[in-house]
């Protein structure tokens, strides 16, 4: 086989194609020119920890309404073993964050996948709802050292597109996570209740592999000067200035509205599929699949996103658009297919703007910084994650005997498919300002 001259651009590519392995040339169309981030080692092993982190709330959505029953209480309560999930992280991330940032990644994300697997799967072995509410945070504090730290490293290895396409490509996975454990744990709640609490038990073998294998990337040994450990009162000095920055607060609190819809989708999810339009347990749990299959096709094209426009403002907004569109849709669905339609919506515009949030905020700090500042981010994305299942089942537990439970749930979807698109627009637009001046502050694009 004749090679291409080396001064014919077009040939040299050509054959550098050609030379990668079907799966190589797989990644590069799904992911864009950077998809060789897969190739890292430490990145392979933040992938296989990114396949537990979202089955706290995957797992246990699709089967919240055939947990009332057997738990003796009512579906709006049941609603407070997803808060009751997300509410430590509120507190414990920012701390967990700073944590990872001194003595290092990999210990804190080990810890976090330990509880998580032995809080989670605990549950299995009891009936008492107040027990497993508890189990659900403890389980939740777990989590405080497995996302933020997962986003984190990922900013820690890679910066610009290449740290854009890692975290799509790490979102990817974590969608295809979150197609396959809503579908497991519909089959299994129809066995016995209890079943689907035995997943988080994966969380173990995970967190031995981290512990035995991981390679620390640059984290808390390298925010000192000429290798020392960093001082405490200097990082957290380094986050304090970051947070006197009003477009870094925007950033912040801009992450908080896709969680706050995201969670109103996965409360009511089995009640709009279940109730409203009498679908089985199972059906439930593929109408989630379907939406994190939408997640995962949305994070895979972040990378194409960020290189395509200058700035991350535009793509915000849009990918917010869809998203508030897609729950509406779901919320008024009148048959399966509108809301299968309306599910796939969400989960598109959900995994895009998620992920566009997480490589903005990675960017807005560097090493010494980094951790506090994604776990405040992830922070206030719990606070949007714990407020959705609480307020809206307050509003429909108000609204219900005035309007019926049926119109109150879908009009209260509506309202809050509204209410987050016109807030979280604005705050797209101040994000995208925050990370386009820390790019020129920096001088390159780096750090995202």
């Amino acid at each position: 086989m004749n090679e291409a001259p080396a001064d014919d651009d077009g040939g040299a590519a050509g054959s550098a194609d050609a030379a990668r392995g079907p799966v190589a040339r797989l990644l590069a169309r799904l992911f864009g020119d950077e998809a060789d981030v897969v190739r890292d080692r430490t990145f392979q092993i933040l992938l296989l920890g990114s396949v537990v982190s979202p089955m706290g709330a995957s797992v246990v959505s699709p089967v919240l309404e055939s947990l009332a029953t057997p738990y003796g209480v009512s579906v709006a309560r049941v609603g407070l073993l997803m808060a009751a999930f997300t509410a430590p992280s509120i507190v414990a991330i920012p701390l967990v964050g700073a944590l990872s940032d001194r003595i290092g990644r990999r210990p804190v994300l080990a810890a976090g996948l330990a509880v998580f697997g032995v809080a989670g799967g605990a549950a299995a072995f009891t009936a008492d709802f107040r027990i497993v509410v508890g189990l659900r945070l403890v389980q939740g504090i777990g989590y405080c050292g497995i996302g933020p730290v997962l986003i984190a490293s990922v900013g820690d290895l890679f910066a610009g597109e290449r740290e854009a396409t890692a975290q799509g490509v790490r979102f990817a996975t974590v969608g295809l996570s979150l197609t396959l454990f809503p579908v497991l744990a519909g089959v299994l709640v129809t066995r016995d209740f209890r079943l689907p609490f035995l997943l988080f038990l994966l969380g173990l073998p995970v967190a031995l592999v981290v512990l035995l294998v991981f390679d620390e990337p640059t984290g808390a040994t390298d925010a000192g000067d000429d290798g020392d450990e960093p001082v405490p009162e200097a990082t957290a000095g380094a986050l304090v200035e970051r947070l006197r920055d009003p477009l870094v607060v925007a950033a912040l609190l801009g992450r908080a509205v896709p969680s706050f819809l995201w969670f109103a989708f996965l409360t009511y999810a089995s009640v709009v599929t279940g109730r409203l339009l009498g679908a089985t347990p199972g059906v439930a749990g593929l109408v989630v699949g379907l939406a994190s299959v939408g997640s995962a096709v949305g994070g895979t094209q972040v990378g194409r996103l960020t290189a395509a426009f200058d700035g991350r403002g535009i793509p915000l907004v849009a990918t917010m658009a869809v998203f508030g569109a897609g729950l509406a849709a779901f919320g008024f669905a009148d048959s399966l297919p509108v809301a299968a339609v309306g599910a796939a919506l969400v989960g598109a515009g959900f995994g895009t703007v998620l992920t566009l949030y997480r490589s903005t905020v990675t960017g807005l700090a560097d090493a010494s910084a980094r951790g506090g500042l994604v776990s405040i981010g992830e922070s206030a994305g719990r606070l949007g994650s714990t407020a959705a299942p609480l307020a809206l089942g307050s509003v429909i537990a108000v609204a219900t005997p005035v309007f019926g439970f049926e119109t109150a749930v879908r009009y209260v979807l509506l309202g809050t498919a509204a209410a987050g698109t016109i807030a979280g627009l604005p705050l797209g637009l101040l994000a995208g300002r925050a990370h386009g001046r820390a790019t020129d502050d920096a001088g390159v694009f780096e750090a995202d």
